[in-house]
């Protein structure tokens, strides 16, 4: 990784929730509200924001752990913003605090845990070889 990430470090994405982020299984929208899969997807991907500017050429980032809370419903047009802190680089691990709101309103807390590795031992871990 280029050097100059530090704890602290943050980025945001700007949400808007619409009916592809429903809660929903097996195809059945099971409620009409921003759901728990797409809150995890924007955690990861704005963790991902922060780390994308430091990866060098031959190195790629691989979750490694998402803890999500959950916290209150977000319905169809509501505007979301999605905010990821870094809290600690431990190697090449880095790990951010998330934290996602609707006009101040808290809709959930999340961690994420990112792993930076060549490229070459991605391919070696998912080939086998």
């Amino acid at each position: 990784m280029r050097d100059g990430l530090i704890a602290g470090h943050t980025a945001s994405i700007d949400v808007i929730v619409t009916p592809d982020m429903f809660a929903r299984f097996e195809g059945k929208v099971v409620h009409p509200v921003y759901s728990t899969v797409s809150m995890v997807y924007h955690m990861e991907w704005v963790s991902r924001q922060i780390i994308i500017p430091f990866l060098e050429d031959h190195e790629e980032g691989m979750g490694g752990a998402v803890t999500v809370k959950h916290i209150a419903p977000c319905i169809e047009g509501a505007e979301m913003t999605v905010t990821a802190t870094v809290t600690g680089i431990e190697g090449n691990t880095i790990l951010t605090d998330v934290k996602a709101e609707s006009k101040g309103r808290l809709i959930g807390l999340g961690k994420v845990k990112q792993v930076v590795l060549p490229k070459e031992k991605i391919k070696e871990l998912l080939t086998g070889s």
